[in-house]
């Protein structure tokens, strides 16, 4: 029998390193060995421990009482507000819309504004609790235009939505207005600050221009901040804020009409780990207010220095200049944004694709963290030679053929054996010497395909891909 740690290094080896600066999504690198092994130790000593009963582990209940606490004065909370960790921004994101809906019992059919730009955690949100989602164009700066959410609020409406900042390219919203706007119809608003609320504050001390965005903003209801981004957390978690008690109560669920425990609970989940939470305080006890500023310039540091380098490649540019830590980068017509990031791979580096939306082209997504400062110089070598690369080889294109074949179809009628045939036609999956499914090493043909589709042919061509990926492994099976 093979030692399973060391078969769990050996499949590691094939994923996205989380350490290094080299990975921009999905993780957040501090840089700091030291906050790492913090938070790592604590995750292993708190794996078994049940966040369900916060009487039957109270340790718990203190990390949680301190890590919303200090949310609440990172964020100009008042002395009345409150908060939950949860286990990531989705999560934060669902319970905002879910006790919105509930805060209104008196309206049938609830609906939520949002921009365009606002998380997709919303519209899962809408689909999960219910909601009717009305999505708003922003504005060519990519940021919520308060005509148009004004416009779209009416009595039904239970909450409106703005990001600081969006994620596609981290902007801050009017905030200001729009919180206005909704507190004067008495509808709750919520800033989805996830990615950005706990660096935007030091960004503002750092004296770097911040539009107002926190609870220091009238009419903002509640604040989504993810501890497992800018924190530096293990994954995951987050924390959900309210401004009152009374904005957070219809978040919780209790059911004692069974022969059970009575169950309460005041996120999605019942049991949970207490792992995540425990990294999270730990992780914070270390770094503090101080080490958290510190990280912070260095995140910002190193976003200006990539900004500065990005102006001197002349197929590149800003899709907008960031307010925050993320960058979209566009190419122009002499190369496209998917090869760009397949060559990024090639030279040992993961940037995000990001697909054409309501007119605006694919970008080159970067989520700058504070290890990513002191290999700049690097990244910047290998985005030019990238971009070389991709000119070189031209724009990516797609048969005409394929592109007029999925214009034709309905994602709606599509049976399993038509969408075997487009997996198998778009490359996005092969078989593999041991007779498994085989992933593509570069996608930027792939990402072209896709980009041409219908959001929703899109959608439901990579919910057939992540189903025909997720099947069993059964050795005891001939």
């Amino acid at each position: 029998m093979p030692d399973p740690l060391t078969r769990l290094r050996e499949l590691q080896a094939g994923d996205l390193p989380v350490h290094g600066g080299r990975t921009l999504a999905y993780v957040y690198d501090s840089g700091s060995d030291e906050v790492d092994r913090v938070g790592r130790e604590a995750v292993a000593a708190y794996a078994g421990s049940n966040g369900l009963d916060p009487t039957a582990f109270p340790s718990l209940l203190v990390m949680e009482n301190d890590l919303v606490g200090f949310a609440c004065d990172l964020l100009d909370a008042p002395p009345e507000a409150v908060g939950t960790v949860t286990s990531g921004g989705t999560e934060s994101c669902l319970l905002a819309v879910q006790s919105a809906r509930d805060s209104r019992p008196d309206v049938a059919r609830p609906s939520m504004v949002l921009p365009d730009t606002a998380h997709a955690a919303f519209r899962k949100g809408a689909h999960y609790f219910g909601v009717e989602a009305r999505v708003v164009p922003t504005g060519p700066d990519f940021r919520a235009d308060p005509a148009a959410i004004a416009a779209a609020t009416d009595d039904t409406t239970v909450l409106v939505v703005v990001s600081a900042p969006s994620y596609a390219h981290g902007v801050v919203d009017p905030v200001t207005e729009v919180a206005a706007q909704a507190a004067a119809r008495g509808v709750r608003c919520h800033v989805d600050a996830c990615i950005g609320g706990w660096v935007l504050p030091y960004a503002a001390r750092l004296g770097r221009p911040v539009p107002p965005w926190t609870f220091a903003v009238e009419g903002v209801t509640s604040i989504s901040v993810d501890t497992h981004k800018y924190a530096y957390a293990p994954k995951g978690t987050s924390v959900l804020l309210h401004r009152s008690p009374a904005h957070r109560r219809p978040q919780y669920f209790a059911s004692a009409d069974w022969p059970g425990y009575t169950m309460l609970n005041s996120t999605m989940q019942s049991t949970k780990s207490g792992g995540p939470l425990a990294g999270a305080w730990a992780v914070l006890q270390t770094l503090g207010d101080e080490g958290y500023q510190r990280l912070a310039a260095e995140t910002f540091e190193a976003v200006d220095r990539i900004v500065e380098g990005v102006a001197g490649i002349p197929a590149l540019r800003l899709a907008v200049p960031p307010d925050s830590t993320l960058v979209a980068l566009v190419t122009d017509g002499s190369c496209d944004a998917f090869t760009v990031c397949d060559e990024m791979l090639t030279r040992g580096w993961y940037v995000q694709p990001q697909m054409s939306y309501a007119g605006h082209p694919p970008t080159v997504h970067l989520s700058v963290c504070a290890a990513t400062l002191t290999h700049v110089g690097e990244l910047l070598v290998a985005l030019r030679e990238s971009v070389d690369a991709a000119v070189a080889a031209g724009p990516v294109t797609v048969d005409e053929g394929v592109v007029a074949f999925i214009a034709a179809l309905d994602p709606a009628a599509l049976s399993d054996e038509d969408f075997d045939g487009l997996l198998a036609a778009s490359g996005l999956v092969g078989q593999s010497t041991e007779g498994g499914l085989a992933l593509p090493s570069r996608m930027a043909e792939i990402n072209a395909m896709l980009d041409l589709a219908s959001p929703a042919m899109r959608e439901a061509l990579l919910v057939a891909f992540l189903d025909r990926l997720s099947r069993p492994s059964r050795p005891g099976s001939a």
